[in-house]
């Protein structure tokens, strides 16, 4: 039986009623099985730099690869695919059949709260990077999702904004991703937005999600909406979604059959979504009788070893004065590292995309472990960028207690930190929500440093807190006013005492937390958290440590970062400096220790006041797992930082030319047209940017020698010129000599590494953008070539072209 008579005969076995259940989410991750059709439940799970599974609980690990800005900074397809193909095999692991990822919403503008989560502020890198993601995921035989389909591209009110986007923009930078992907690897899932565009929310857009998405570019896939997106079941029906998430309560379901009895909607419409979900249940193997598409997964793949590739292959070498990296063994005998994430690393952004790896490899556990007997490495903290607590970590040795209304135990389960997030089915073994009345986080508290330990919580509800036998908090935290459903729901974090404690002496702590109990929400769920936060010291003083352990040192390694206060899901950015008093800090340091190198811990822009005063700025977007082991190879030269930036770094926001993210009478206006990223800084012509989109240094130097291109295709001849081997990323870029309508100044076509070494040389061959010369036509609605002069640019970034050379189209 083939796939398509499997799904047929499946189809046709089903009633109304079944079907409507099918299009509705069984529970928060999974679709129901149908037995007597052969088709099991589709489990569906976050990415996209893990695979959590159905459990989002720290006691089921998750490989955790660098962000998905690190993993554009490659420039590397390639890399990309066999990420993908890793995240496939976890899947598998996990008993996931579709990952929600990727993301290829467009850095419009850097404020974008969830920046870190996509890949570039170019739709052609980003559609390049996405659709080597999508194979390598679909090569494992799991559905990628691309998403958020479309122009999702800011956090602040995303369930209710009207995003207003030009068509020409629209077709030139927020659908070509998409585009490229569904007409390249066709993803076997599309996931529709929380916004609206021109008028229309996405789940019920019938003109993108039909006439575009299907009609035009061919998708045969399911869409799903965003959790919570679906609104109105005969408006998602008619407007293309075929699966409303979560489940069970959403519009389609018992609303969906009984819209059908009324004749709301034509039982054909239910039809066509049923048969596309049985047509991805037969993809992934859920479907039996139907040949699954991959009938054997790739290789086994080291989570461990390709984490560490990417996250070195990311590394952005900023600045790199007198060549202070790689460090020189013969001039290094102590190395100061500072900084509160050089001891406590943040790997990955927040929100959705969070993941709990099985373990995390800091700068310090890295450098500690990596440096050459004879060469000291001192730590200081300097600056800490928290201004509150954070769920309990290290020092807590912690396990989850839950009981019934009468206090009898129903389960006990060991917690690596102290952050609880059970939704939906999530629950320990024996566990429901109907039953449950408390959990309890208890366990003890190992100090590593004297002084007033704060404690928090988070969380909505009834909470008592204590810690050493003081009762620190008793009482119900209320929801607030947060715009954002799942910031409403989780509540705000609050500290709600200190206790003074011992380096060492291990105390009792508890946070018990009262549910709601029964599933009346449309997520039920327990989600809170025990916070700590450690002793508070002066920021003056702790500046001044660092400085004494830099002046004390050959290097000093400064480590700056962002929070999950300042990047993460639910929220936009309210600017682009770095939180707490760390610019203070590298200042301090490099005036202390000219040979400074700065390693920025973020996963978007950040303002960087003192590059020029430091030797070397290293950016390591979030690393992933094994960030630290990966930042010891980049600083002690066993690997080369191979990464360019895959968007524009502003000096300072203001020179950002498009910075708004904040809706009007819920509308945002996307007035920039088609000039986002590099294209709006060109035309612009302020103020230069502190590094342009494409820059990045690396341990070599490089020549180029030739560039022979047709209307097709590049080849690019370089050599290295240095005295180590070494990877280069060429990029191309088209220019327009004399141009006949509004464009861009300039574009990236097209891009390749290669590898050399000392005195060799190597060719690129690189493959240009299709429609190279065209426009989208807002008149006739369609693609148009524009006739002229083009000057094809080679180069090191989008500002150092090496070589050039012109086309004539006729």
């Amino acid at each position: 039986m083939t796939a398509d008579e499997a799904v047929e005969a499946a189809l046709g076995a089903l009633d109304l009623d079944m079907k409507a259940r099918l299009l509705a989410g069984r529970d928060m991750w999974s679709l129901p099985a149908v037995p007597s059709v052969g088709l099991a439940s589709l489990v569906m799970s976050d990415g996209p730099v893990g695979v959590r599974g159905v459990r989002w609980t720290a006691d089921d690990p998750s490989v955790t690869l660098p962000s998905p800005t690190a993993l554009a900074a490659t420039w590397d397809p390639r890399l990309a695919r066999r990420a993908g193909r890793l995240l496939a095999q976890e899947a598998r692991r996990k008993g996931v059949h579709v990952l929600l990822a990727p993301t290829v919403n467009l850095h419009r503008s850097p404020l974008g709260g969830r920046h870190f989560e996509a890949y570039s502020e170019d739709p052609y890198l980003t559609g390049e990077i996405g659709t080597a993601y999508v194979r390598g995921v679909q090569d494992g035989g799991v559905a990628a999702t691309v998403k958020h389909f479309v122009a999702n591209d800011a956090e602040t009110d995303r369930f209710t904004v009207d995003n207003t986007v030009p068509p020409r923009a629209l077709r030139e930078l927020y659908l070509a991703p998409f585009e490229a992907i569904v007409r390249g690897p066709r993803p076997w899932a599309v996931m529709a937005a929380y916004n609206a565009v021109n008028g229309v929310t996405m789940t019920e857009h019938r003109h993108l999600q039909i006439d575009v998405l299907r009609d035009e570019w061919g998708f045969d896939g399911v869409t799903v909406s965003d959790w919570l997106a679906a609104r109105s079941t005969t408006g998602a029906l008619r407007g293309g979604l075929d699966v409303a998430m979560p489940g069970p309560h959403t519009v389609y379901g018992e609303a969906l059959a009984a819209a059908v009895r009324s004749g709301e909607v034509d039982e054909e419409l239910v039809d066509r979504a049923v048969r596309r979900v049985l047509r991805l249940a037969a993809r992934v193997g859920a479907l039996e009788g139907a040949p699954p598409a991959v009938a054997a997964p790739p290789r086994h793949v080291d989570g461990e070893a390709l984490a560490r590739e990417i996250a070195h292959r990311s590394f952005v070498l900023l600045r790199n004065a007198g060549g202070a990296l790689p460090l020189d063994p013969a001039r290094t005998r102590r190395i100061a590292l500072v900084g509160a994430a050089a001891r406590d690393a943040r790997v990955l952004g927040g929100g959705s995309a969070h993941v709990f790896p099985a373990r995390t490899v800091s700068p310090l556990d890295g450098l500690a472990a990596a440096l050459p007997e004879g060469v000291g490495l001192t730590y200081a903290v300097g600056a800490d960028p928290a201004d509150e607590p954070a769920p309990a970590g290290t020092g807590f040795t912690l396990r989850a207690v839950c009981r019934d209304a009468s206090g009898a135990v129903l389960a006990e389960t060991p917690l690596p930190s102290g952050q609880i997030q059970w939704i939906a089915t999530d629950l320990p073994a024996g566990v429901t929500h109907e039953t449950l009345h408390s959990v309890e986080i208890t366990g003890t508290f190992t100090p590593r440093e004297s002084g007033a330990h704060g404690f928090g919580t988070r969380g909505l509800g009834g909470l008592a807190l204590t810690v050493a036998g003081r009762t620190l908090y008793d009482g119900v935290q209320a929801a607030g006013d947060e715009s954002d459903p799942f910031e409403a729901f989780a509540g705000t974090p609050a500290e709600r005492g200190t206790v003074t404690l011992t380096e060492g002496v291990p105390v009792e702590v508890s946070l018990r937390h009262t549910t709601g109990g029964g599933p009346g929400s449309p997520l039920p769920a327990v989600v809170f958290a025990l916070l700590h936060r450690p002793p508070r010291r002066d920021p003056d003083a702790l500046i001044a440590e660092a400085v004494e352990a830099a002046r004390a040192a050959d290097t000093a390694v400064v480590v700056v970062a962002t929070t999950e206060r300042v990047e993460s899901e639910g929220f936009d950015r309210a600017d682009l400096r770095l939180p707490g008093r760390q610019d203070d800090l590298v200042r301090a340091v490099a005036a202390a220790n000219p040979r400074t190198v700065v390693v920025v811990n973020a996963g978007a822009p950040v303002e960087t006041p003192w590059r020029e005063e430091v030797a070397a700025v290293l950016l390591t977007w979030f690393p992933g797992q094994e960030g630290g082991a990966a930042l010891a190879d980049v600083l002690l030269g066993a690997q080369e930082p191979g990464g360019r930036l895959p968007t524009t770094w502003p000096a300072a926001l203001a020179d950002a030319p498009v910075t708004d993210v904040t809706p009007v009478d819920g509308e945002l206006r996307y007035t920039e047209g088609p000039y986002i990223g590099y294209r709006a800084w060109d035309r612009a012509g302020g103020p230069a940017p502190a590094y342009p989109f494409g820059h990045g240094l690396g341990y070599t130097t490089w020549e180029y020698e030739s560039l022979d291109v047709t209307p097709t295709t590049a080849r690019v001849r370089v050599r290295n010129t240095g005295s180590r081997p070494g990877r280069e990323v060429v990029q191309l870029y088209v220019a327009p000599r004399a141009d006949r309508v509004e464009r861009p100044e300039r574009w990236l076509i097209g891009f390749a590494t290669v590898e050399a070494a000392p005195g060799a040389a190597a060719e690129a061959e690189i493959r240009l953008a299709p429609r190279l010369f065209d426009v989208w036509d807002e008149e006739t609605r369609a693609w148009t070539a524009v006739p002229g002069r083009y000057e094809i640019r080679a180069g090191r970034s989008l500002t150092d072209v090496r070589l050039s050379v012109c086309l004539e189209l006729d």
